[in-house]
């Protein structure tokens, strides 16, 4: 017997902890698993929810083993095969989790994990597979985060191929040009920054990072953090305007000025 494993050398389940029930997954989800039967539906739903609980203490190899757990059970089920790829991807396994997220898109049709799986080629070495996979996707049916994903990653890919300036090109798209502030938004200035950098353009950069702390009120970035490493700044939080005024990712657009913080 493996010390993993039972007596026939099969992979030991994780305990599920006892106030984890079917419940606390996404309804989504559950009516996915309604195509098991109702004793095995109930226990993979358990270990789905375990696997996000563990996800939100940031255990990602706990929640691996709790979505292994699922797939051993149901790995015709499409909601378990997207767990599995993206737990994967959270770990790293970008070949594991490129062919988990593949398969979602045989079994759904859905092209919501293109831009994840773009990404995975990149984190492979392969920026140019990801381009050729992200031109597969008809974008105009794209809800505006997957939107988003897909042109992060594109710019990300052209960075690494040595074309920091095309990244820049495409994070101007006119449709992402007006989005209020918030997470997608904030993403789009963080990266468009970055990519700055590497252009060799350091002044216009630090102006984009104070964009994009201006616009992160959810805190999906760490701008706020690193405006205070990079230039000695302490970003002060405001209220954003109510006029709808929005981001313009134009070349030569007027940008704010950082602002010093206060002494502590």
């Amino acid at each position: 017997m493996r010390a993993d494993g039972d007596a026939f050398g099969r992979p030991r389940d994780p305990h599920v902890p006892d106030n984890i029930t079917p419940e606390d997954l996404d309804p989504g989800v559950l009516n996915e698993l309604r195509t098991l039967p109702e004793g095995l539906a109930g226990i993979v739903a358990r270990h789905l929810a375990a696997a996000d609980a563990a996800l939100v203490d940031e255990d990602i190899p706990t929640a691996r083993a709790h979505v292994a757990a699922a797939k051993r059970r149901a790995g015709r089920v499409a909601a378990v095969r997207e767990a599995a790829g993206v737990t994967a991807y959270l770990d790293g396994d970008y070949a594991e989790a490129i062919a988990e997220l593949r398969a979602v898109r045989r079994m759904t049709g859905s092209q919501a994990y293109v831009p994840m799986m773009a990404d995975c080629e990149r984190g492979l070495g392969r920026p140019k597979r990801a381009l050729e996979l992200l031109k597969e996707v008809d974008q105009r049916g794209l809800d505006v985060e997957t939107r988003v994903e897909c042109a992060l990653v594109s710019a990300g890919a052209r960075a690494d191929l040595g074309q920091a300036e095309a990244g820049l090109i495409l994070l101007q798209a006119p449709d992402l040009r007006a989005l209020p502030p918030g997470g997608p938004r904030a993403r789009l200035e963080y990266a468009y920054a970055d990519l700055l950098s590497q252009a060799g353009r350091p002044e216009e950069s630090l102006e984009w990072l104070v964009r994009a702390a201006e616009s992160d009120v959810d805190g999906v970035t760490d701008a706020h953090e690193r405006l205070e490493e990079l230039a000695g700044v302490a970003f002060i939080d405001e209220e954003w305007s109510d006029d709808g005024e929005s981001s313009d990712l134009s070349p030569g657009a007027a940008v704010p000025e950082p602002r010093p913080g206060h002494a502590d």
